[in-house]
């Protein structure tokens, strides 16, 4: 029996999601008016949100098989279909893409002043490449998504962000099409040894041997490991980041690092379980490199965007721990991570942009005092701290509970180093916080040319408003989420642990388990 349910809905409701920011796209080229294109971009996003409505109502909580799913035959002498569907994995990152593409609008609609009918037709096509990501189920599909996604995200940061600006965008483009040139290689090879198919699903359930694997978990890591970016490939995300405007920012953050988690989840896992146990061992340990590393370069940066983009780091060093651990616990927490970090830091990008308006610094020095001049920015960035370092009813308790409870089972050192990085992460939000509000305000600040400083105003209270109803929602009542990956997630683990190889020892993994 296949491991597919075909579309409950009786329209093409996947398709519809993904490709209406295309037409919207596309229309845009026909509009002149500044403001008009404006709306017209903030009308598709929320119409593409709108649309993707009754998937959660209609989603099947309680299989793993891939739902709403559409099939047909694109180049059938090269055995490529026109194959998508979603899974309890994928329907959530759908959801937060759709979301925060709606936020990036709102957040750019002062700021982007120059190039305005490009600059929505970037944040458009960006958004069909990523929900085209999560959706796709052919390896030709997804590859041509993949790679898609490169193109607007190169323009965001090379075109309007900042003085660096080209820098960074070659940097980001360099690092990542060298990790997907390998991962295509991957692919070719995986085509000639599954059967002459692209069918992602046949792949998964096809079993190789022990050391084509190894050879292709390493292509695909390639890809997925910059686009994480785990350390210490990590290198082109704080300048991608610092240099992107808002909205690349939060799309960064929000959602294109999470492909390369995403990838592993949907391909290294289940195609290559045997490699996946064997390497283990050092991506964990280069997890948790990831998360202290990153955590002790952020108390050393000096640029407010800088120092969260460090953070990034140290959180995704999280995510991968929690995935690699291969128990149920951390899989589900490194998921749930995934989508609390799209909240946290997401949230952060704009209030860092909103900030960066009035001031034209992010000079952390040249702050001060700020708690009384916008205390209502004062009050929502203070929560947005406490969820990063992950306090108690906020979204990044749960998932960092769930994932070192997750590394303690796999090795106690690992639970105890990845504790150490919740305190160093509080250490230098909690310090951020200090200087940015409390400490004495700048006697040179108006004098020194920047704007006068005006609290939040209310399209950007708005903006910020969905991504905090998820801080205390995740945070109080986390399994409204959890429900919809239970069962994938233990499908998943059945195809990792089902045909492990008896007898190949992690002699990697041992070893650098047992230094410590």
């Amino acid at each position: 029996m296949e491991d597919i349910i075909y579309n409950q809905l009786g329209y093409s409701i996947l398709s519809w999601t993904v490709f209406i920011p295309v037409i919207g796209a596309v229309f845009l080229l026909f509009i002149r008016s500044e403001s008009a294109i404006r709306w017209t971009t903030l009308l598709f996003t929320i119409l593409t949100l709108f649309v993707s409505f009754p998937l959660l109502g209609n989603f099947d909580k309680t299989t793993y098989k891939m739902q709403f799913v559409e099939r047909s035959e694109w180049i059938p002498s090269w055995g490529i279909n026109y194959f998508i569907g979603i899974d309890g994995i994928s329907i959530l990152f759908l959801f937060l893409t759709t979301i925060l593409a709606i936020l990036c609008v709102l957040v750019s609609w002062k700021s982007v002043e120059g190039k305005v009918r490009e600059f929505h037709m970037a944040i458009l096509t960006m958004e069909a490449g990523m929900l085209g990501v999560f959706v796709a189920l052919d390896f030709f599909l997804f590859y041509i998504f993949w790679e898609a996604m490169l193109i607007p995200m190169f323009l965001l940061i090379g075109v309007w962000g900042g003085k660096n600006r080209v820098y960074a965008a070659i940097k980001f483009f360099l690092y990542t099409l060298i990790g997907s040139v390998l991962m295509l290689v991957g692919i070719v090879v995986l085509y000639f040894a599954g059967g002459k198919t692209l069918d992602i699903l046949a792949l998964a359930n096809a079993q190789y041997p022990f050391t084509l694997q190894c050879w292709l978990f390493l292509a695909f890591f390639a890809a997925f490991a910059v686009k994480v970016p785990m350390f210490p490939v990590h290198t082109w995300l704080p300048d991608a980041h610092t240099e992107a405007p808002t909205a690349g920012s939060v799309i960064l953050a929000g959602v294109l690092i999470k492909m390369g988690a995403y990838g592993f989840l949907r391909f290294s896992m289940p195609m290559f379980p045997d490699a996946t146990q064997y390497f283990s061992g050092p991506i964990m340990v280069l997890s948790i490199i990831a998360i202290i590393y990153g955590a002790l370069i952020c108390f050393a940066q000096k640029d407010f965007k800088r120092l969260i983009a460090y953070s990034s780091v140290s959180h995704m060093g999280f995510v991968t721990l929690g995935l690699f651990a291969l128990n149920t616990q951390g899989i589900e927490g490194g998921i749930l991570q995934m989508i609390n970090h799209g909240v946290i830091t997401g949230a952060m990008f704009l209030m860092i942009g909103i900030i960066y308006e009035r001031t034209h610094t992010r000079v952390i020095a040249e702050y001060g005092g700020f708690a009384k001049l916008v205390p209502w920015y004062a009050g929502f960035f203070l929560i947005l701290t406490f969820a990063s370092i992950g306090l108690p009813g906020t979204n990044g308790f749960i998932g960092e509970f769930l994932i070192i409870f997750a590394a303690f089972k796999a090795k106690m050192i690992f639970g105890v180093l990845a504790a150490t990085g919740i305190i160093l992460g509080a250490g230098y939000m909690l310090w951020l916080y200090q200087r940015i509000f409390f400490q004495d305000a700048n006697p040179d600040y108006e004098a020194s040319g920047h704007h006068p400083v005006r609290d939040l105003g209310f399209r950007e209270v708005i903006t910020l408003l969905p991504l905090f109803v998820f801080v205390f929602w995740i945070g109080l009542y986390p399994n409204a989420f959890l429900d919809y990956m239970h069962a994938s997630v233990e499908h998943l683990l059945q195809q990792v642990n089902a045909t492990a190889v008896a007898g190949n020892e992690n002699v990697i993994a041992k070893y650098l388990t047992e230094i410590f």
